[in-house]
C-alpha cells in the first residue's frame, strides 16, 4: 500500500470527509531537503470535513498530523493542508 493510499484510509476512518485529495508533490520537490528516491515524501492533503467544525484552523492542522503521524516519522517529509468543515 502507498503512503497515499495509507493516510487516504485513516483520514477516511478519522474524519469521514466530504471531500478528500491527496496529491504526492514530492517530484517537484526532488533535490530538496527531505526528498528520497520513489518519491512518498511531500503531499498536500485537500480535505472538508463536518468533524472539523468548529476546530480552530491549528487545531484542525494538528488533528490530521496525529492521525498520519506514523507516516510522518516513516517516510513522509512536509505535508501542506487545506483542511476545513
Amino acid at each position: 500500500m502507498t503512503m497515499k493510499e495509507r493516510m487516504e484510509r485513516k483520514l477516511t476512518a478519522e474524519f469521514e470527509p466530504q471531500t478528500l485529495e491527496i496529491i504526492d508533490e514530492s517530484e517537484d520537490h526532488r533535490g530538496h531537503g527531505g526528498y528520497r528516491e520513489g518519491g512518498e515524501t511531500h503531499f498536500r492533503i485537500v480535505m472538508r470535513a463536518e468533524t472539523l467544525k468548529g476546530m480552530s484552523r491549528v487545531a484542525r492542522q494538528r488533528a490530521v498530523m496525529a492521525c498520519v503521524k506514523a507516516e510522518m516519522d516513516e517516510r513522509v517529509h512536509a505535508l501542506a493542508l487545506d483542511v476545513s468543515s
